[in-house]
């Protein structure tokens, strides 16, 4: 996603995972806040079960001390993968993003992400291709 008003470069790709194997809130990505940052996108946020009976994932994104609820106890069936976003989550430096199974060791998590940045760095992920 672009943002023609705002000058942006992809810095990086990368993807954030976390198995849950409690039932902790737990931070999936913490979106960086340097300088020369300004955003990251979340374009895939995947859930996979791996236990035998359904369960529930909690999603929220906590901005300075204001938390969002992005999903409530969404259902994820027994033995499958979900994906949550139909589309782009865009995160704004220092943001966080949180998950939370209702319970533990049945679901982990995925996330592929695009930081980016105001400024073309040349050791970025792209310059390396």
């Amino acid at each position: 996603m672009l943002i023609t008003s705002i000058p942006q470069y992809i810095q990086g790709l990368t993807n954030a995972k976390v198995d849950l194997t409690n039932t902790n809130d737990t931070v999936l990505y913490t979106a960086p806040s340097g300088a020369d940052f300004n955003a990251s996108v979340i374009n895939s946020l995947l859930v996979s079960n791996d236990s035998g009976s359904a369960d529930t994932i909690t999603v929220t994104l906590i901005s300075d001390s204001d938390t969002f609820s992005v999903y409530k106890l969404e259902e994820v069936g027994a033995l499958s993968t979900k994906e949550l976003l139909v589309k782009d989550l865009i995160m704004q430096g220092g943001e966080v993003l949180k998950v939370q199974a209702a319970t533990g060791a049945r679901l982990h998590v995925i996330a592929s992400i695009q930081e980016l940045s105001k400024t073309r760095v040349t050791t970025s992920a792209l310059a390396q291709i």
